[in-house]
């Protein structure tokens, strides 16, 4: 997970990897909550998280990292495509988003993919656009190696897995809550309830 985490967990070898796959979810939710638990414990130094980047947003608008600055803001990367972690964290953070209730005017989500072959500024826009998924959300793709170097900032894993049309991509899934200048606050854990999550969200508010 964001890993770059150094401090929050061991380096992100092969094992780390294996147990970041979507596909394998019994591995994938035990090894979150540990990780999550190693989180709490060793906080990462906020500038080891996160950086300048410049994206496309869901209307075809160049942004970058100052688009995080103003709110706090939940930034989560997957892909449309994704079967299973990627809507589940999305409808659990609207969900969290939704029991804000005065504070969730200060709360956004940035979804940046990991597949920027098939996520277009309009396959995000259609996706995004999901009732079960949070007010006012916005969707960042970009080039391949745009894509790289923000994941990179962030410290995510990604992969493609397998072939044809309706391949898969293996990739870290760890909600990063970021503070309205732009830095990094603390990791979300997405396996929480939506009131936890919520309760984590606003804690963070309350304590700046």
């Amino acid at each position: 997970m964001k890993n770059g985490i150094h401090s929050y967990l061991p380096p992100l070898g092969e094992v780390a990897r294996r147990l970041i796959a979507p596909r394998r979810r019994g591995l994938f939710s035990a090894a979150l909550l540990i990780l999550v638990a190693a989180c709490a414990r060793h906080p990462a130094p906020a500038a080891d998280i996160g950086g300048p980047f410049r994206l496309v947003d869901q209307n075809g608008t160049s942004v970058d990292q100052s688009i995080l600055k103003g709110k706090w803001t939940a930034v989560y990367f997957g892909y449309t495509f994704c079967p299973d972690v990627c809507p589940t964290t999305l409808t659990a953070l609207a969900q969290a988003q939704a029991r804000l209730g005065s504070k969730a005017h200060d709360f956004r989500v940035v979804f940046i993919t990991v597949d920027p072959a098939r996520d277009s500024p309009s396959q995000l826009k259609t996706y995004l656009a999901s009732p079960a998924f949070p007010s006012g959300a916005e969707g960042l793709t970009g080039t391949p190696d745009q894509i790289a170097k923000v994941a990179r900032a962030y410290h995510v894993y990604y992969r493609k897995d397998g072939g044809g049309a309706d391949y898969g991509v293996d990739h870290t899934s760890v909600v990063y809550l970021m503070d309205p200048r732009g830095a990094f606050s603390r990791p979300i854990d997405f396996t929480a309830p939506p009131a936890a999550m919520a309760a984590q969200i606003s804690q963070a508010m309350d304590q700046g």
